[in-house]
């Protein structure tokens, strides 16, 4: 396995599969001021729908996950690959804020999670050395997104309108994912294996039960809600924001950009890093930069002030992100990491969940974002110390595979 090039393929898959997936998901920031604009919707009703969207997103990926243990990954990203085009064009022809709210959030999100925590699943089991940088290869095309997706969605909102503009953003993803979902595998680890010595740290005959009671599962659940928390509010409203304090909308967009081109370089830093220093040293060292980056945003109110934030707070909250997968890997037997990567998709899901509506809410209520980026600074300072409670299990003990 070690030497297979077609783990490389697998990586490109990924991390075409999520970029799409996720920009098509995080479009919706940019078109919020259309939608509002053109319906009469509230900024909080909108807001909603982004939050319903990461509850489903939540949810689905424990869901998902699970099922593409059992049935293998390249079923599940193909229905994923088959749902989200079609759930987003749904989206776009929605006539009333509940319409939307439930087809963008229940749909939407549902739909994208069948594409991040089976992905991330497959990867790792692909890899038995470079993992972390493998797996932050996949997620930094997901990261890709807000220097393509974003960009094309506010092109296309300025000159079209945002029920078209998301069509646009349907139809390529079904022409891109599609395509894409037909070269996943499973992992050659999966196949006809019946027992092999497990590697350091891996508990002996653990079962799914056991796994999921066990308090390195639970710290990682935690750990990861409390730091999406943490970003989810910036990363969703900083570009509404930015127009706030003046600055033109396209122009704000590119801060999403620059935050999105930081995570690039975030995601592989981290993932060599990781490979040689430990993913939980990187992880706790990450969530500590990430609670005073995104502080940051506080304290500026310029295109300039803006683009040194996100470049530091994209940088440190996308390097963080795939060391959760990595973890589990290191940790969690590979019969059954799509439910333990997908556990921890859902508790991240339900953090970013917070962000959108606590925003919207906040903007609503005080006309000011100061709050989301103070609330948030502290969110992080508890992923911190949380993280530093989590224990790898024994070293000495081992797993019987189960293919």
């Amino acid at each position: 396995m070690q030497d297979s090039r077609y783990r490389w393929v697998i990586v490109a898959a990924g991390g075409l599969m999520g970029c799409v997936a996720i920009g098509a998901m995080f479009s919706l920031p940019v078109f919020l001021r259309s939608i509002a604009r053109d319906t009469g919707w509230s900024m909080t009703g909108i807001s909603a729908a982004m939050t319903l969207a990461f509850i489903a997103m939540a949810f689905g990926s424990m869901a998902w996950g699970s099922l593409s243990d059992r049935i293998g990954t390249r079923a599940v990203v193909m229905t994923g690959a088959v749902l989200l085009p079609a759930s987003v064009a749904l989206a776009s022809r929605a006539p009333s804020l509940p319409v939307f709210q439930l087809v963008f959030g229940l749909a939407v999100g549902g739909s994208t999670a069948a594409v991040f925590a089976p992905m991330m699943a497959c990867v790792t089991g692909w890899f038995d050395t470079h993992r972390s940088l493998a797996v932050s290869l996949v997620s930094a095309g997901m990261g890709m997104a807000p220097m393509t997706m974003s960009p094309l969605a506010a092109w296309l909102v300025s000159a079209h309108g945002w029920r078209s503009s998301m069509l646009v953003i349907a139809a390529l993803a079904a022409v891109v994912m599609v395509p894409a979902s037909l070269l996943v595998r499973r992992a050659p680890a999966l196949e006809g294996a019946q027992a092999m010595p497990a590697p350091a740290g891996r508990p002996a005959a653990m079962s799914i039960g056991d796994a999921l009671r066990s308090p390195q599962f639970i710290i990682l659940l935690l750990t990861n809600f409390f730091c999406c928390a943490t970003h989810s509010g910036p990363i969703f409203h900083t570009v509404s924001y930015a127009v706030t304090c003046g600055i033109p909308l396209i122009a704000a967009v590119s801060i999403y950009s620059v935050e999105g081109l930081a995570g690039m370089g975030g995601r592989i830093v981290f993932g060599f890093l990781g490979d040689r220093v430990g993913a939980k040293r990187m992880l706790v060292a990450g969530l500590l930069t990430q609670a005073f980056g995104a502080l940051g945003y506080y304290f500026v109110n310029t295109l300039d002030g803006f683009y040194a934030v996100a470049t530091l707070f994209g940088f440190i909250y996308a390097g963080v992100m795939p060391l959760y997968s990595v973890l589990a890997r290191e940790n969690f037997p590979l019969r059954m990491i799509g439910t333990v990567i997908g556990g921890c998709a859902m508790a991240g899901s339900l953090g970013m969940a917070t962000g959108p509506v606590a925003g919207g809410l906040i903007v609503d209520t005080f006309g000011s974002y100061g709050g989301l980026y103070i609330g948030s600074s502290a969110i992080g300072l508890g992923a911190f110390l949380i993280a530093t409670m989590f224990r790898p299990f024994p070293k000495e003990r081992t797993e019987v595979a189960v293919a």
